[in-house]
């Protein structure tokens, strides 16, 4: 079952089971969303989007076209995407840059992902983050523009530059 608050402005059919869209959100027809997603309020969702399974999108986001967002991932509050490298007003490109968010990657609040970038599977992208280049799968990034701090393994452990976690322990990824 799908739950919609009456207070958004849900167009697309292309809702799985078990996803719950809160109030003032606006989702538009073409967008495809999996199941077992949780939208916060006041999200906009275009029309060029898919997103996976088990994905949370916190309060004020915007999923611009050409944004792909795989499973298990999580966007923070107000995440920022963009989605045209030379925006003008009135001037439209023939198509939207596209970004791609892998499999249970997170995204901290406040952060901002440019254009063309894939952030990989089960990174970790730090609030207030400048996203300005690839991430690569399991890593940490942070600052502005971001930059590699360590490593996180699937699980969520925060590993240094060297791959140890706080301990001293040594892992391999």
């Amino acid at each position: 079952m799908i739950k919609i608050h009456p207070l958004s402005d849900v167009q697309s059919s292309h809702i799985a089971d078990n996803t719950n869209i809160w109030q003032f959100c606006v989702i538009l027809p073409c967008a495809v969303i999996g199941s077992n997603c949780n939208i916060c309020a006041h999200v906009l969702i275009e029309n060029d989007v898919v997103i996976g399974d088990n994905v949370t999108i916190k309060s004020g986001v915007q999923i611009w076209d050409g944004i792909r967002v795989g499973n298990n991932v999580f966007i923070g509050p107000n995440v920022t995407f963009t989605n045209d490298l030379t925006p003008r007003s009135k001037i439209y490109p023939k198509s939207f840059a596209k970004t791609i968010i892998k499999d249970g990657a997170s995204i901290g609040a406040n952060a901002t992902i440019v254009a063309v970038h894939t952030v990989g599977e089960h990174a970790l992208i730090g609030a207030g983050s400048v996203v300005t280049s690839d991430i690569p799968a399991n890593t940490v990034w942070y600052g502005n523009p971001a930059r590699q701090k360590g490593y996180i393994t699937s699980d969520g452990i925060i590993l240094d530059m060297n791959k140890k976690d706080k301990n001293g322990k040594q892992y391999c990824l």
